[in-house]
């Protein structure tokens, strides 16, 4: 199965803000984990890291790339507006997506440290994780 054009679907998502989409493609087992979330369940997913308002407005992919059931997206994202984790409403990041059965089952999202010179934690409070 060509996994690369579905996780491409992932951020499509969010792009669109496209809900239906992300709720029919997560399995009900996913996590997601990144350097503020521990393996978060799909719940605490929803939460945490679907936007209430269209945030994403276009990514770039930089790098895309699948082994077995695990695709590699390296990504520049614009978004809709600045806010204050974003300032100039532009970030970077790599995922580790991994599929089962068809569907999303987890996201490993990695991202160096935090701009402007921020603490990790302050950082995390402005970003909504803490």
């Amino acid at each position: 199965m060509d996994l690369v054009e579905q996780a491409k679907g992932y951020y499509r998502a969010y792009e669109r803000h496209d809900r239906g989409f992300m709720e029919e493609n997560l399995r009900p087992d996913f996590t997601f984990t990144s350097p503020f979330d521990d393996h978060i369940d799909r719940d605490a997913w929803w939460k945490r890291c679907w936007p209430k308002e269209p945030l994403h407005q276009k990514f770039d992919f930089v790098t895309v790339m699948q082994d077995g059931a695990r695709v590699f997206v390296a990504y520049e994202c614009t978004m809709h507006i600045p806010n204050a984790t974003h300032p100039d409403a532009h970030f970077r990041n790599a995922e580790l997506l991994t599929f089962e059965d068809g569907k999303l089952k987890s996201v490993e999202v990695f991202f160096g440290d935090p701009p402007r010179g921020l603490t990790r934690h302050e950082f995390a409070v402005q970003s909504g994780a803490a």
